[in-house]
């Protein structure tokens, strides 16, 4: 059995302050948020994952969505380029902890902006959404970091929610799930499954048939495990008021030991 690692970063004391573009602000219990992230990150542990915990960046309220800061294609890390430039100052101790990991470690460079929510790896395919936080020399510079390495790159729009993977995350078998509303153009996507609620367009691959899903979707839940998928649902209800969700709160590694 292949080790898998999962790289996740315990929520500041200002997460409050994260940011928020689609949605109304509310307000944040820090103190739950931290009780719902160990529940998170407790549910990868149960199922094999070994949890690396990045250095904290308490002055920067968004640093718990840690997959924004990196893109894994087989061995590489390549560090992003937030966006947002409050969150630029996220991204120094995940490449310490990649490069600690063993990754080939690649940079995207100014003028490009990446995050890693914008990022869907199905295979080798890898989409990428050029929407609000990643722009077309970012995704240029993706393409050149991992088309060698054999990915197919394709660019998709993203304009009716912050990231690509707010809208569209894939089942074991490359099915790509959405939330029909939240996508601009989901006829990119070979194979496709529309789920009722928006937080149910968000699967973490646990390995086998397991995902894990938020808990505030669950006729998206009833929905899987009819299709024969086992289901493990999480309250990440805190992150969700900052436009958060299963796929962001960690980054998966398992590329690195296959």
């Amino acid at each position: 059995m292949p080790s898998k690692k999962a790289l996740v970063r315990r929520p500041g004391p200002r997460l409050a302050e994260g940011l928020v573009t689609h949605r109304e602000r509310e307000k944040v219990d820090v103190g739950l948020a931290v009780e719902q992230w160990e529940a998170y990150t407790g549910a990868l542990r149960a199922d094999g994952w070994e949890t690396v915990e990045v250095a904290p960046a308490d002055d920067c309220p968004d640093a718990v969505f840690v997959e924004d800061t990196v893109v894994m294609f087989r061995n590489v890390a390549l560090i992003a380029r937030p966006g947002a430039e409050s969150r630029r100052a996220e991204t120094a101790a995940v490449e310490e902890a990649v490069a600690g990991l063993g990754c080939s470690v690649n940079w995207i460079w100014d003028p490009g902006t990446l995050e890693g929510g914008d990022v869907l790896r199905v295979g080798d395919t890898v989409y990428v959404g050029r929407g609000g936080r990643t722009n077309a020399a970012g995704i240029q510079q993706l393409r050149a970091a991992f088309e060698p390495l054999g990915a197919r790159v394709v660019a998709v729009p993203v304009h009716r929610v912050l990231h690509l993977k707010s809208a569209v995350t894939a089942l074991p078998d490359g099915t790509a799930l959405g939330h029909i509303p939240m996508m601009d153009r989901p006829s990119l996507f070979p194979g496709f499954l529309a789920v009722p609620e928006e937080s149910g367009a968000h699967v973490v691959r646990l390995g086998g048939h397991r995902l894990l899903m938020a808990a505030s979707a669950p006729r998206t839940a009833e929905l899987l495990t009819d299709l024969g998928h086992d289901v493990v649902t999480v309250d990440i209800g805190e992150f969700e008021k900052l436009e958060g969700c299963v796929t962001c709160l960690s980054v998966r590694m398992r590329e690195l030991y296959a």
